[in-house]
Formats: C-alpha cells, structure tokens, sequence
C-alpha cells in the first residue's frame, strides 16, 4: 500500500513542478501552457493506474487554480485518466511480441512501441481536450488548441519519456501489472483499440469542419467509453527481464541523445526568435510561433525516421546475427571432443565483455581449442584428402580422354589444340572433328567458375554439340539450342563463352557464331590481326536469343583461344595481353606446330607464376 501511494504521491508532485517550474518561463512564452501535458503519457506508463491517478489528481487542482469550474474539469480528469493509463495498458499488451519487459528503449521493437504509443495517447487526448476547449470558448479555435496540444504531447512526452526511463533504470519504481486469470478476447480488444482510433479521427473531422456542438459531445462520448472499455483488458502476459549491456541498446542510447540535443536545439531557435516575432506583433505570437514549432518537429522527424530505418538495419542485419553465433555457447560442453590448452591471443581481449561480442570470443575460443583437437587428428584427414585427390586425377583424365587427343593432319589442312586447366579440372574444351569428308568442326569454349562445376558445364556442352551436329550444321542455331538448354535448368546461374565454326574444305569457307568468346586471331596478307566479329552474349543467361552467322574465306591461319591465354600473370601481376599475343605469331616464322613455342613464350613471361585461368587454343592452318 505504502508503494502505492508512492507513486501516486510522486506523480502528482512532479506534474506540479513541472508545471509551475516551466510554464511561467520558458513554455508559456512559446505558447505551450501546459508543459505538464506530456507528463500525462510518461507516468502512465511508468507508474501504471497510480501513476494516472496521480496526474489526474494534479491536473484537477491546477485546472482549479487556473479558474476552471469543477464541471468544466471533470470531463478533463476522466480522460486524463484514462489516457494516462492507455499508455501502461499499450506497453504490456505483447504487440507482435511474447517476451513483455518494463519500458525499456533496448532495441528497435521497444524504441517503436514507445513512440507509437505515445503518438496514439496524444492523438486521443489532444482530439478530445480540443473539441472540450471548443465547446467552452466556441469551436472557432478548437482547430489550434488540438494542434497546440499534439505538439504540447508528443514533443514533451519525448523528451520527459526518455528521460523519465532511463533514470526508472537507476531508481527501480516502476509498477509492473500481474498476469490476469481471465480469458481474453483479443478480435475484441482489437476491434475496440480500432474503433478507438477510427472514432478519434472522426471527432477531429467533426472539429475541423466546425459541427454541431451536440454531434461533438456524443462523439466525446462514445470515445470515452470506447476508451474505458478497452481499459479493460486483461494483462496475458509474465513481465520478463530486458537484455542488459546490448549492442543495440548502446547504439540508441546515443542516436537519442543526438535527437534530443536536435529538440533542444529547435527549442533554443524559437526562444531567439520569439524576440523578432515580439517586436513585430505582440498580438498574434502564439499563432505566430506555431510554425516554427512544427518546423521544429519535422527537422526531428526528418533526422528521426532515417535513423530509426538504419537502427532497424542494424539491429537485424548485425546485431541478431551475432547473437544467433553467440549461442552456439549452449552447445559447447566440457570435456566432450574438445580439450582447451589456453586462450587464443586475439579472442583473449574480449573475454571479459558482457555483451555479445563477449560471448561470442568465448564461443570461439572453444571452438579453435576443439580445433587443436582436431589437429590431432590429422592422418584421418590427410587419408580422406588423398581419396578425393584420387577422384580428381580421375576426372582429370576422363575430362583430358573427351579432347582430342592428337592434330588432324589433311592435305590441304591442319588442325590441332591445346588445353591445361588451372585445377586437376576445368571448364575451358575445345574440340575438332570432320562432320563428314568436305566440312570441320572446330569449337572452343569456356565455362564460369574452375574446378568441377566448371568442368560439368564443359563436357555437357561438349557432347551436346556433337549431338545437334549430327541433324543441324547452322552454327547460329547450334548455338541458340544451347543457349535455351543451359538456361532452362541453371539454377547456379553458370555460364559458358563459345566460338563455333564450320571450315568447309571445297570452299574454303569457313562459318561461324560467337557466343561472347574472345575474337579469334586470323592471318591475312602474311600478318596476324584479331578478327572483327559479333560478339554475341555468353550461353546461359538469356533464353532465346538470337545468334547470327558470320563467313570468311580462309586462307591461311585462325587461331582461337580463351582468356586464360591473355591473362596469365607474372610476379609483377602484368597480363600476357593481347598485344603480346599477336606480336608472338606475327613473328612466329617456322612452319612448325605454334602450340609449344606460344606456351614457351608464356612461362618465359609469367616465370612460373601461379597459373590461376583455364589456358585453351586451338589452331587451323591452310595448306
């Protein structure tokens, strides 16, 4: 009873110096009389029914020394009250949430909740004094006193909110509610917390376009019992302790620390200009200055909203994932499969953090000592590196059996290639083969990606061709076949680059399609030149799309090959280069095979620097 009456006694103390300490002041002079209004919201949800009982009880003796009749002040009282404690009764609801805490601003969820139930209370309570205020003066000026009041509560009950829980963290007053035994109808309470609202609106409506005074008093009327029946509610709910020494709540504790420093700021810059407005038009300052009151608000709202976005970034993107790492704490147990022989030095420095991070270092702390464990261990390992270093070197030659194995020697032409992946597999092939006894096949290609994956790519890529060849010799169709296979099932999203021609001997033409390969080279008039042809778009990415052919007489050489050729690397991380590439065979004067002196070139320039791409060509030469 004593802790009761505590709070009661503490609430209506602190509206009435609130009011008396400011009003005559600072806020009376900016035009807001009642600075104690916003007081109404905090101790509600600080203080639960005794917190509401005791600012109802102070708003009734101030409005009494203000001159107003008890039945001018009664109305008031009872909506006092009972947005007092809508306030407590919002808090402890569980909205969108199971795990109810005292009033908080930790996270994202609370800061939200905090705000929205505050701008609810003050829409309520502005709306009803406002159309109460209307009747009393004449509703020609109950539009400004809503308005004066909103501002009145919101920007008030901000900063005293604020204020008001972080020092209930210090001094532990606040009144929690117990968990009710009754059933709750929540499509009920729900339906009359909306009715609530949408009647609210329609009596600021009703304000605006000046009704009848009879309409609004049963407007004010049905709201107050609205209110009331939804006071109703029963609590559902056990009061849980909030998360202490949180990331997130050191990142809003200081994001409202600016923000508050902004409103003090905008309430500094009314003060200095109070002075101008003064000198101008004694008569009309309030109104005056309500504009750049509201001015205040939305630079508040403008910095407020981003940031309240970003801390919602924050918390979701950062802070929740390293609390999901942090409990892998739970499922690290003593002296099963992890023995620690000390702390590893760069965790060591936050082990004594209480926060996530702290726990998080001691997480994996464990983890490197189970590690070590591990280590161990190692020949169990190194049995089963062993065994898929076996499985690669099979794939390794069942992806070298695929190529062609040696040059095609005619009379009137050669044709040979060369390919050596990066890793025990790659996705760079080519391949040549007479389709019949007057037309070649001659392809090369490059898959995204190294290793296996890439490697799959090639060889189904491979094979397919020589499946469509046998009923289709167009190369643009060929490859638009491929195109639309790869895409229908490419769930990885791979892609693969591939030159295709068709060398005719009869005719010495040769016909063409690119699918994003790099242009082949092709000697003419005794000098190599890169080939200007359509580039097209890699297989793969887009279905349907339409290749075209292209047709050249050839007469002496085309060599084709793939980046891995052009990129290679030496120590100094310089590329081999195209330029490079074109220079080697113009002066490339024997009659020989090319292969083995371009890749002699090649290890000269990198000086068996890592090869990290593919390296493919392949080469045609008229004879």
């Amino acid at each position: 009873m004593k802790s009761k009456l505590k709070k009661i006694a503490i609430s209506f103390l602190i509206m009435v110096i609130i009011h008396y300490a400011l009003s005559p002041n600072l806020f009376w002079t900016l035009g807001i009389s009642t600075p104690h209004v916003g007081l109404i919201f905090v101790l509600g949800l600080l203080f639960g029914p005794y917190g509401a009982l005791g600012a109802t009880l102070s708003n009734i003796i101030l409005d009494l020394l203000d001159g107003y009749t008890p039945i001018e002040i009664l109305p008031s009282a009872i909506i006092t009250f009972g947005i007092s404690y809508l306030a407590y009764k919002i808090w402890y609801s569980g909205i969108k949430t199971d795990k109810i805490t005292k009033p908080v601003l930790d996270n994202n969820y609370h800061l939200g909740l905090f705000l929205s139930t505050m701008v609810v209370c003050g829409f309520i309570y502005s709306a009803l004094h406002a159309a109460l205020l209307g009747i009393i003066y004449g509703n020609s000026i109950d539009g400004y006193f809503f308005v004066s009041y909103f501002l009145n509560f919101v920007n008030l009950g901000f900063i005293f909110g604020i204020l008001g829980i972080w020092l209930s963290k210090k001094i532990d007053l606040v009144e929690t509610p117990k968990t009710s035994k009754r059933q709750i109808n929540k499509k009920l309470y729900l339906t009359l917390f909306c009715a609530l609202l949408t009647f609210t609106g329609i009596l600021l409506i009703s304000i605006f376009l000046n009704l009848d005074t009879s309409i609004i008093m049963g407007e004010i009327t049905l709201i107050t019992i609205l209110l009331f029946a939804y006071l109703t509610k029963p609590f559902e709910h056990e009061i849980q302790p909030s998360d202490e020494n949180t990331i997130i709540e050191a990142i809003i504790r200081n994001f409202l620390i600016i923000t508050l420093t902004i409103a003090i700021f905008g309430v500094v810059i009314s003060m200095l200009s109070l002075n101008l407005v003064s000198k101008i038009d004694d008569g009309n300052i309030y109104l005056r200055l309500m504009p750049m009151l509201i001015i205040t608000d939305i630079i508040i709202i403008l910095f407020f909203i981003p940031g309240m976005i970003i801390l919602r970034y924050i918390e979701g993107k950062v802070v929740k994932p390293i609390s999901s790492f942090s409990e892998i704490e739970g499922f690290i147990n003593e002296n099963e499969k992890i023995e620690s022989d000390g702390l590893v030095e760069i965790y060591s420095r936050y082990l004594n953090e209480q926060n996530e991070i702290g726990t998080l270092a001691r997480s994996y702390t464990e983890l490197i000592n189970h590690n070590n464990n591990y280590i161990e261990n190692i020949r169990e390992i190194e049995g089963e590196k062993e065994r898929i270093n076996a499985e690669l070197d099979i794939a390794t030659k069942i992806q070298a059996a695929a190529l062609p194995t040696s040059a095609i020697k005619m009379e009137d032409f050669i044709v040979n290639g060369y390919s050596h992946p990066a890793k025990e597999v790659g996705g760079d092939f080519f391949d040549y083969f007479m389709i019949d006894e007057e037309n070649l096949a001659i392809v090369i290609g490059d898959a995204s990606g190294k290793g296996v994956p890439a490697a799959i790519i090639a060889m189904i890529t491979q094979v397919s061709i020589k499946q469509i060849l046998n009923h289709n010799q167009d190369p643009s169709k060929i490859l638009y076949l491929l195109n639309n296979q790869m895409c229908e099932n490419n769930s990885e999203s791979m892609f693969i680059t591939l030159w295709l021609g068709i060398y005719n001997r009869k005719t010495k033409k040769l016909t063409f399609s690119n699918a994003g390969h790099n242009p082949p080279l092709i000697k003419e008039n005794g000098k190599f030149k890169y080939l200007d042809i359509n580039s097209g778009i890699v297989l793969g990415v887009m279905e349907d799309f339409e290749y075209s052919n292209e047709e050249i007489t050839l007469t002496s050489e085309i060599v084709t090959y793939t980046d891995g050729i052009t990129d290679a690397n030496n120590d100094n991380n310089e590329m081999y280069g195209e330029e490079r590439l074109l220079d080697f065979f113009n002066g490339f004067e024997s009659k020989e095979d090319p292969i083995k002196p371009l890749l002699n070139d090649i290890n000269g320039f990198t000086e068996n620097a890592e090869q990290f791409d593919d390296m493919t060509l392949t080469y045609l030469k008229i004879e």
